[in-house]
């Protein structure tokens, strides 16, 4: 029961171990991968800074003035 929690775990540290191993230190020592010493550092392992940030939509589909509705 336990273990069949454990196997999708076992199956990506096999596939890729450091990648998994980098995830697994940075998520126990609470990094924030976007924070500039670990960006920067990340952008020059892979030799790009072509990171961007998601946009976050501001309205998310809703509109800014009250809106009426009616109870049957």
């Amino acid at each position: 029961m336990f273990l069949d929690e454990l196997i999708p775990v076992v199956k990506e540290l096999i596939q890729q171990p450091i990648a998994f191993t980098g995830g697994f230190f940075s998520g126990l020592l609470r990094l924030n991968l976007h924070d500039d010493p670990v960006k920067s550092w990340i952008d020059q392992q892979t030799g790009s800074s072509s990171y961007t940030p998601p946009v976050a939509e501001t309205s998310n589909g809703k509109s800014t003035s009250p809106q009426s509705i009616s109870i049957d």
